[in-house]
Formats: C-alpha cells, sequence, structure tokens
C-alpha cells in the first residue's frame, strides 16, 4: 500500500523541494495543498527575488554618483522600477505554479488550492475533505513579526512588501530592525527615495553573524556613503502617531535589551518601517487539534518535530533558519528521512554549513560568509590562522570605483584546512559559491590555486590564498 504524503504549503521553496522528491517514488502517494495566490512562495513573490531587483536600480543610482568620471547623478524612476519588478515576479511565479500543477499530473500526485487545516494528528481537512496521512509537511512559510512595543497598534507601518511595491515615499522614516532585511532595503530608501533614516540598532554593531570588523565598516559604510543616521546600542520604548507621522521613545546605551537609566530621545519622523523579522506562519492550521507544541526546538535535526515522529516541518515555519537555499536543502532532507522512516531506517540530521549572503549596500557592497568566522573558530577551540585584506589592497577595486571592504580566511594552522571566509565587498556574492566548493570539500589552502586572472576582483581571493598559506607554513 502506497505511503500517503500530506504537503501543506506546495508553493514555497521548501513544500516543493519535499514534492518534487517524493513524486519520484511509485511507493508515495502525494496530496498537495496550497492557498496561495498567485502562489509561488515568499522568496519569490516578497522577498530575495523581487528585493534583489529593486536593489539593482539603486546599485546603478550609486555607482553612478561615485564615479568620477560620469557627470550627473540619474533618478530612479520608482515607477517603473516597480512595474518591472511586478512583471518579473509574476512570471517567476508562473514557472513556480507550473512545477507544481505538472507534478500533479503523475497518477501519485493530486493538488488543491485551497486551505488546510488539522482535523487530529494525521488527518488534514482541505475544502470540506478529509484526508487521513501517513506523513505531514508544515511548509507553510513565514510572516512579519511586529514587536509587542507600547503604542505599536496605534501607529500605521511599512513592511518590507509594502517597500517593494511603493512608487513614492516621504521625506522621512525611522526603522525598526536591522537584520538583513534591514541591512537591504534601508539603503534603497536613501539612494533610490532620497529620504532621511534614522536606524534603531540594539546591539553595539549589526550583522551579527559576521566578526565584529565586518559590523564596524557596514555602519561606517551606511553612515558615510548613504548618510543614514544609525543609533547603536539603543532601544524601543513606546511609539505614537503624530497625526502626519510617527514619534518614538526610544533609550541610548543599553543595548541587548538592558533596562537601565539610559539617555532617552525622541525621533520624529514621516514613516515608520518595521523591518524586525519573521516568525513561523502556523496560525489556522488547527495545531490545537494535534499533538504539536510550537516551541523552542519542537522540530528536530532531521525535520520531524519532537511531538509527534509522522510530521515534519521545513522552512521558514520551523523557525531554524529562514533562508531561501536553506529551505530547499530541508525539504530534500524531509524527504529521503520520510522515505527512510517508511521503511523502518534511522533518520539523518540536516547538517548546514554557514552559507549566506546579504546584499548589503544595495548590493554593490555584498557581504558573504562560507564556513565558520573568527569568532566562531575560537569559541569552538579550533587551533586557527585568521588572515584579512582590504579591496584598497588591490588595484582591480579602484579601477571599478568600489575599494570599500574587506575580507577575511579562516584556515586550520595544522593542516591548512579553510574552514571559513567572510567577505564584504564588491562581487563578493559572486565569489561566494567558489569559496562553499572550497570550505565543503575541506580543501587545503596550499593546495588551492591562487592564479589571478587580472584585472579580476577574485584576486582578493589570491592574496588570502597566498597569505594564509604562508601563515600555515611558518
Amino acid at each position: 500500500m502506497a505511503t500517503h504524503v500530506v504537503i501543506v504549503g506546495a508553493y514555497g521553496s521548501a513544500g516543493v523541494a519535499v514534492a518534487r522528491r517524493l513524486a519520484e517514488e511509485p511507493s508515495v502517494r502525494l496530496t498537495l495543498v496550497d492557498d496561495g495566490d498567485p502562489g509561488g512562495g515568499l522568496c519569490i513573490l516578497r522577498g530575495c527575488m523581487p528585493s534583489k531587483e529593486v536593489l539593482s536600480a539603486a546599485a546603478h543610482r550609486y555607482q553612478a554618483r561615485h564615479d568620477p568620471r560620469l557627470s550627473g547623478t540619474p533618478e530612479v524612476d520608482l515607477e517603473s522600477v516597480v512595474e518591472l519588478k511586478n512583471d518579473h515576479v509574476l512570471g517567476f511565479a508562473e514557472h513556480r505554479r507550473e512545477a507544481v500543477h505538472d507534478l500533479a499530473k503523475r497518477e501519485n500526485v493530486a493538488f488543491y488550492h485551497d486551505t488546510a487545516r488539522f482535523v487530529d494528528d494525521h488527518t488534514v481537512e482541505v475544502d470540506g475533505r478529509e484526508f487521513e496521512a501517513d506523513y505531514v509537511v508544515i511548509a507553510t512559510g513565514s510572516k512579519v513579526n511586529v514587536p509587542d512595543l507600547s503604542g505599536m497598534d496605534d501607529v500605521e507601518y511599512m513592511t518590507s512588501t509594502d517597500v517593494l511595491d511603493a512608487t513614492e515615499f516621504p521625506d522621512s522614516g525611522v526603522v525598526m530592525g536591522f537584520g538583513y532585511t534591514g541591512l537591504e532595503l534601508v539603503p534603497y530608501l536613501s539612494e533610490a527615495a532620497g529620504m532621511d533614516l534614522t536606524v534603531i540598532e540594539h546591539d553595539e554593531r549589526p550583522l551579527d553573524e559576521a566578526d565584529s570588523s565586518f559590523g564596524d565598516e557596514i555602519l561606517d559604510m551606511y553612515r558615510e556613503e548613504f548618510d543614514i543616521e544609525i543609533l547603536t546600542e539603543t532601544e524601543e520604548k513606546r511609539i505614537e502617531s503624530t497625526g502626519d507621522g510617527v514619534r518614538l521613545h526610544v533609550e541610548r546605551g543599553k543595548g541587548d535589551g538592558e533596562k537601565g537609566d539610559g539617555e532617552s530621545e525622541v525621533i520624529d519622523a514621516e514613516e515608520l518601517f518595521l523591518f524586525t523579522g519573521r516568525r513561523p506562519n502556523l496560525d489556522g492550521l488547527g495545531l490545537e487539534n494535534t499533538a504539536l507544541e510550537p516551541r523552542e526546538g519542537w522540530v528536530e535535526g532531521t525535520m520531524r518535530t519532537r511531538d509527534d515522529s509522522q510530521t515534519f516541518v521545513v522552512g521558514d515555519a520551523n523557525g531554524k533558519e529562514p533562508i531561501l537555499h536553506v529551505a530547499k536543502e530541508q525539504g530534500f532532507k524531509a524527504a529521503e528521512n520520510i522515505l527512510a522512516d517508511a521503511r523502518g531506517d534511522e533518520l539523518d540530521p540536516y547538517e548546514n554549513v554557514h552559507h549566506h549572503v546579504i546584499f548589503s549596500a544595495v548590493g554593490v557592497y555584498p557581504f558573504a560568509r562560507l564556513g565558520l568566522s573568527e569568532e566562531a573558530a575560537e569559541a569552538a577551540g579550533r587551533n586557527y590562522v585568521a588572515v584579512t585584506r582590504q579591496a584598497t589592497d588591490d588595484g582591480v577595486f579602484k579601477t571599478k570605483q568600489a575599494s570599500r571592504g574587506m575580507a577575511k580566511l579562516v584556515v586550520d594552522a595544522d593542516d591548512g584546512t579553510v574552514l571559513g571566509y567572510q567577505g564584504l565587498h564588491y562581487h563578493a556574492d559572486v565569489m561566494a559559491k567558489t569559496m562553499q566548493v572550497v570550505v565543503e570539500r575541506g580543501m587545503d589552502v596550499r593546495d588551492v590555486p591562487d592564479r589571478a586572472y587580472h584585472p579580476t576582483t577574485p584576486e582578493i581571493l589570491d592574496g588570502l590564498f597566498r597569505d594564509a598559506s604562508e601563515r600555515v607554513e611558518e
């Protein structure tokens, strides 16, 4: 008898990854459910793809503005930006929907464009029909995280989705949230919309996953290149409407959520931007009818829930790491583990080698991290060597009129294994794949070719390889 798997959230990156793998198995019967309209998943509709579309327009303006060989600064036509973004996004989403619908043409797959709700642990109701499953996969993504701040219910705000759709902005804004979304959209608001912005940063610096020097460079870059005011070690206390905008009350000098007698300050702005992250989208699923209790650690590394061995949660919905490529990898891992469990085999946990890219500074100076940072290597007790190069060390960045930033390589001091790379510089995103291969294959830095194809920006990698090789030999 075929193993019946119900996937709730089949249009998203994680859900479609599970579906594609399981649809190949003749021993599996799939029921795919998604009520998305138009459907396509967060990344395609409101996340990484449309955001890179609008950032590219701001990047062109920034580069023109910073090139002394050019005269005049072009203006960004926001209506054109949004129109082209919408056109491309609809095409991307249509491609995703077609992929899911093509799966549904198979004998062992059925798709329902509707809302799903748990009736009990393994029974899902869709449009009045009940489906009893051997396994259920929850891949419902995430939703905006609205902070619990006094006065928040009484003010209007713009989220990342609103920003991506907006064709006009006021003159001033205050920003809550300076993680991935804030780091990407704050410079866009400054460069493309010409806004005066004040950003609230709880910690001493942004970019938690990076060594501190990279967060410091981000602060300098945003303040100097985009004229953005960033208040570090600052906590929001309450917010109120002023009729023509918002007034945010903050406390300076008390990072990490500490309470105390910091300096109070008031920030007035015409618009509030809420870039405070996302949380799992589990509302309305009927989880109260199951044994599932979403809480810290409720989803194991195998993507199986602790409360029910036949329910798996993948992608943003599990709250582990809301990143597109991670969601896909989790989806494939969940599919393999469902097949393994059905055979009575041991399940294999998803092991993620850190590989992230943030399109900071409107994508002109993106940040990439692969593997261990120096601080992570030190915390793990590794015997390591760390080398750093500034973009100004390589003349090619000057020829590109993009000479800000730096890169760092971390290698094992005993055997030369490359443990990690961080880059905050022009084309760091392009170099991420190369460094992923080097890190995940466990290559000895002395075996990595350091021959330059001058004049190309990967020369910064060649310099890191040489410097690290010399340190290991020493």
